[in-house]
């Protein structure tokens, strides 16, 4: 595999989370996921750019509308993979703006572990600007890993 060009500091923004849970998916479901179809379980249809390899760069969008009454917000996720070891590791950049990483570029850690009936995921996202950023994410991956778990169980 190759090395990624750069490896962001992370020493100036010490905020991290740790999330783990169990998942009904495959180790090979779910790193697929992460490199290849984001538009299957997070992204907005017809958003993705993602070639899956390291030091490649990928964007998607999530489109979210809090009520009835309000306008659709777009939030734009930009990154880069840097390391990725086939149904075991992601490790990639992530980069959003105002009400998730306000522009700074975090890291985000994805370990697959196979279990006898689908796969530990283990996920780290460090680099976090402040505590604020870093609690609005760490409500937020429990439900975003829910729904891949839920998105890509027909993908067994």
């Amino acid at each position: 595999m190759p090395e990624p060009i750069r490896i962001p500091d992370l020493s100036s923004r010490p905020y991290h989370l740790e999330v783990e849970r169990r998942m009904n998916c495959t180790p090979e479901v779910l790193y697929s996921a992460w490199t290849r179809q984001f538009d299957r379980w997070f992204a907005a249809p017809d958003s993705v750019i993602m070639q899956g390899e390291v030091n490649t760069p990928f964007f998607f969008e999530t489109v979210f509308k809090p009520d009835a009454n309000s306008e659709e917000q777009r939030h734009p996720h930009y990154g880069r993979f840097l390391r990725l070891e086939p149904d075991r590791l992601i490790e990639l950049t992530w980069v959003t703006g105002e009400g998730g990483t306000k522009g700074a570029e975090t890291v985000v850690t994805v370990t697959l572990e196979p279990l006898e009936s689908g796969t530990l995921l283990r996920l780290v996202h460090a680099g976090f600007p402040d505590e604020a950023a870093r609690d609005g994410h760490e409500q937020a991956w429990p439900f975003v890993l829910e729904q891949l778990d839920k998105q890509m169980l027909d993908v067994r």
